[in-house]
């Protein structure tokens, strides 16, 4: 091999280095992503089901309930 040939090589190498390594840095970005969507709508459903037991009390409370 001589030295240009050589050095398109370590080149091409680097490249498809540096590719991978991005490609690596978004699939974490976009399990992280994921992760806070799930965190998100799992506190929006324990929001929900918060006010739904109070909507529950405050009718059994007022007997609007029966």
């Amino acid at each position: 091999m001589n030295n240009q040939t050589n050095m398109s090589y370590k080149t091409g190498e680097a490249k498809g280095q540096a590719q991978e390594k991005g490609s690596q840095m978004m699939d974490k970005a976009s399990n992280a992503a994921q992760s806070a969507k799930e965190s998100m709508q799992e506190a929006g459903q324990q929001v929900q089901a918060k006010a739904q037991g109070a909507v529950d009390a405050m009718k059994d409370a007022t007997g609007m309930n029966k």
